[in-house]
């Protein structure tokens, strides 16, 4: 109840008011295959449709739109936004990674209100519908003139009315409290108008001024005075490995924030590295963060580059430069890596080893996610320990992921409710207390006092809080961290506080190490003073740019801001932090089109 907080009796009701022209646009489309039978029988006297065959239809778009409502249910919950392609790729994709996403949702309640609706549509249908298809008995000429008609208030009702420009979900948006905007948008429209920008012809859906403008915007934003930045390393060739961690949030993290207990460990790494307190992921799923991370590339929007096998290609990474370098290069993840093709980004980017869910016992698999993050780590400090130096290695952990499954007894009680907010604290005491025994068993190992370890989070979560919407800057708020023997003891304990994010990585950490990254274009070095401070992340149709001054989420499916910091700041401000983060995704979008 906390999203309609403010929000007045009348202004909940608007919400069937400004629903109904995409109810009704819906209903078209879905009427047109009735439409076109009954044209075809009605207009050919010696021939008839059975009945059978609108029933047949009718149970199938009954079915369909049960199915839709469900997925919607559980997926609001956790995204934040309605059903996309997005939900349907990766079934496609990684089917048990997908069921395994799902797996905390409340089946028993999913399936009542699935059946409801089947049964409830199919009893409304026996009294409404008429499957016979008679024919009305109608002059040539009137007949002729009663299907232009028919023809033509379907095709009204599909667009939207007489305007120049067809319906859209624009015409949903009216408040200034999303979840009334997005109660009001036709789940099935929304669908299916996704799926249909997904396979048409590759184009920039985020030309909001002209190139050169956008250009020079972007450039202005990476702009340098002078080089001034702080080396907090002891030596320029030391191992790296950066642990990537499932959904860490800043909620979960003491020193940001966050509920205090949940990661204790890590808040004594933090002592003794530095610590990057003003850093936001690209994006919210797992395949935007790695890409972000590795290739210091934005996240897409509404694309996910690291599926397109062809353009993550073009893409720099950190492992090619390393490589380059001289480095000896891996990537662990517990589970599959097929899935979402990190394997085939992984191979085309330098790295020569890729261990994974089939480099594990079978025995060991116990999630659908793959091994436990205390497999994973071990399973990296026995090859580790055979390594030659110097190596550059990238680990994924995975169980704190839904549906939030341990291999001991949960640390922080189930929620009486059955909310999952308690199973994911559990999850993150877990992979918190299995990085502190890796790093307790790293430092009896020859290679520790010379590596720089970087632990980030993959992206943000809407748990363990459960306030954070879409567009909040709040759900993609993430710790990252340098840490180890190699950082200067003068640094150890230290916070920077620049405003940043996950594709600034690549940068800060190049120039520590004195390796060249004018590749990457998308990342700033955050430790150097002179860089300027901001932040962008996005969603399936939507962006949030942050300036220290005012941050704002900007939702393009209703072209309005539905977000701001800083209320009490000017319209210029607000202004322009919407102008750059306009530019900022116009120019990630063009340079995705052009790889």
């Amino acid at each position: 109840m906390h999203k309609l907080k403010g929000a007045g009796f009348g202004e909940i009701l608007q919400t069937f008011f400004y629903g109904f022209r995409l109810d009704a646009s819906a209903a078209a489309y879905i009427c047109i295959i009735p439409l076109l039978a009954f044209i075809i029988n009605w207009c050919i006297p010696n021939f008839s449709i059975k009945p059978v065959w609108l029933k047949i239809y009718t149970g199938i778009i009954l079915f369909c739109i049960s199915l839709n409502t469900i997925l919607n249910f559980n997926i609001f919950r956790e995204w934040g936004t309605k059903v996309t392609f997005r939900v349907f790729s990766s079934f496609y994709h990684a089917p048990s990674e997908a069921l395994a996403s799902s797996s905390s949702s409340p089946v028993g309640k999913s399936i009542f209100i699935g059946l409801l609706l089947i049964s409830t549509g199919a009893l409304l249908s026996k009294y409404i519908i008429n499957y016979n298809f008679k024919k009305p008995a109608t002059a040539p000429g009137a007949k002729s003139v009663l299907i232009c008609l028919l023809v033509f208030a379907n095709f009204l009702l599909m667009r939207g009315g007489l305007q120049a420009e067809p319906i859209n979900q624009n015409a949903a948006y009216f408040s200034d409290h999303e979840i009334l905007n997005q109660s009001a948008m036709n789940t099935e429209w929304n669908l299916f108008n996704n799926i249909f920008e997904n396979f048409r012809k590759p184009y920039n859906p985020y030309e909001f001024m002209q190139p050169a403008d956008a250009q020079r915007l972007v450039q202005d934003m990476y702009k340098l005075k002078n080089d001034s930045t702080l080396q907090i390393l002891t030596t320029r060739h030391p191992n790296v490995v950066i642990i990537q961690i499932e959904s860490y949030t800043a909620s979960i993290i003491e020193s940001l924030g966050g509920d205090k207990g949940v990661a204790p460990n890590f808040e004594k790494f933090i002592k003794q590295g530095v610590l990057f307190n003003n850093i936001y992921s690209s994006a919210d799923r797992t395949d935007k963060g790695i890409i972000s991370i590795m290739s210091g590339f934005p996240s897409q929007a509404i694309r996910t580059i690291v599926a397109d096998t062809i353009k993550q290609r073009k893409l720099p990474a950190l492992s090619t430069v390393f490589k380059n370098a001289g480095y000896q290069t891996n990537y662990f993840y517990g589970g599959k890596s097929s899935y979402m093709d990190f394997n085939i980004f992984m191979k085309s980017h330098g790295i020569d080893k890729i261990v994974d869910e089939y480099s594990f016992d079978k025995s060991q698999v116990k999630t659908q996610w793959g091994v436990y993050d205390n497999t994973l780590l071990n399973k990296h400090l026995q090859y580790t320990g055979e390594e030659k130096q110097p190596f550059f290695s990238y680990l994924q952990t995975s169980t704190n992921h839904e549906p939030f499954i341990l291999p001991v007894k949960a640390h922080f009680p189930a929620d009486e409710d059955g909310d999952a907010s308690n199973k994911f604290r559990s999850t993150a005491y877990f992979t918190d207390s299995c990085l502190n025994a890796y790093f307790e068993q790293a430092k009896k190992q020859a290679w520790y006092k010379n590596t720089l370890f970087i632990l980030v989070a993959d992206h943000g979560h809407r748990l363990p809080r459960n306030v954070a919407e879409a567009y909040d800057p709040v759900k993609y708020h993430i710790p990252l961290l340098f840490f180890g023997d190699v950082i200067k003891p003068e640094y150890r304990g230290k916070k920077i506080s620049k405003l940043g994010g996950q594709t600034d990585i690549a940068a800060t950490l190049l120039s520590q190490l004195g390796l060249p990254h004018d590749e990457f274009k998308w990342s700033k070095n955050l430790l150097n003073p002179q860089s300027k401070d901001f932040a962008f992340f996005d969603w399936d149709n939507g962006f949030g740019f942050m300036l220290p001054q005012q941050s704002v989420s900007y939702d393009n499916s209703g072209r309005r801001i539905v977000y701001t910091s800083n209320k009490n700041a000017s319209q210029q401000t607000t202004d322009n932090a919407l102008l750059y983060g306009k530019a900022f995704l116009q120019e990630v979008f063009t340079q995705y089109m052009a790889f």
